[in-house]
């Protein structure tokens, strides 16, 4: 397995201000980094891909759908969003990222007070669809199930691997996260056993989003599930800090969760590897 970090804990768009924290990453045994696509074109990100060439870094790629204007969900909307996902797969194979992962089915904490009606359920296989077929071979899909406090579309993994399964795509899969799962789950280890063949990237994230290691959520646990099982894929950490005001709104990070993004990386990095050589 791959080892990467998600940069959303600094940036929502990498430039060479970063590299100390690029050299850093690497030099604490990282092999990859998952960049934010917010903004930009394919031309952009292949400058970012050759910066992160020259850092030894490969990557992956985390991504949301940012306003309803470009949500493939509604039903007004459905055409542009579409667009919106093919633009992002661009941008991510110009990168030469290996993942393409995240919530791209709904803007973020956007509700109907209701259910995913059966249209609805139709729209979102049929735009995820679109998405995988103009990926083809470049790049892998991993969708992301959140949590019922951030989005009503996908919530759990036995849903996101239906959706994987409706798709039925060999570039697409789905995004086992140990924050979310650890809400969501009445067993969140069975539920990565039971769905792990529909799994194309894993995020290591704390149940505060903190320090992975230091709360409850079963990460080492989860580490051995998937190996056991086969996966081959990344273990991508994802913590969030008060760096980005618009990403700690977003995460819901009121208070300080750690005392270093040193602390942070560091910590997960050993904590991963104990998992690995267990």
């Amino acid at each position: 397995m791959k080892i990467g970090f998600n940069l959303l804990l600094w940036t929502t768009d990498l430039d060479r201000a970063l590299l100390p924290t690029l050299r850093a990453l690497k030099a604490a045994g990282y092999d990859g980094v998952e960049v934010p696509i917010f903004s930009g074109d394919p031309a952009h990100y292949r400058e970012v891909k050759a910066m992160l060439d020259g850092e030894g870094l490969a990557s992956t790629v985390v991504a949301i759908v940012q306003d309803e204007a470009r949500n493939p969900l509604s039903a007004t909307n459905e055409a542009a969003g579409v667009d919106y996902l093919k633009w992002l797969v661009d941008c991510s194979v110009a990168l030469g990222a290996e993942v393409l992962a995240g919530p791209f089915y709904q803007p973020l904490g956007v509700f109907s007070g209701h259910p995913l009606s059966d249209d609805e359920w139709q729209r979102l296989v049929r735009t995820q669809t679109a998405m995988a077929d103009h990926a083809g071979a470049a790049i892998t899909l991993a969708v992301e199930p959140l949590n019922r406090f951030e989005c009503y579309a996908l919530n759990t993994c036995e849903r996101a691997a239906r959706l994987v399964q409706a798709v039925n795509r060999p570039n697409y899969g789905y995004l086992f996260d140990t924050f979310h799962s650890n809400i969501e789950e009445q067993d969140t280890i069975e539920a990565l056993r039971a769905t792990l063949p529909q799994v194309s990237h894993i995020h290591i994230s704390e149940n505060d989003r903190g320090t992975p290691g230091r709360g409850h959520a079963p990460i080492l646990p989860a580490i051995a599930a998937a190996r056991a099982g086969g996966y081959t894929g990344w273990l991508t950490v994802e913590a969030f800090g008060h760096a980005l005001p618009d990403i700690a709104a977003a995460t819901r990070v009121w208070r300080p969760l750690f005392t270093s993004e040193t602390e942070v990386y560091t910590e997960a990095m050993a904590l991963i590897r104990q998992g690995l050589a267990a």
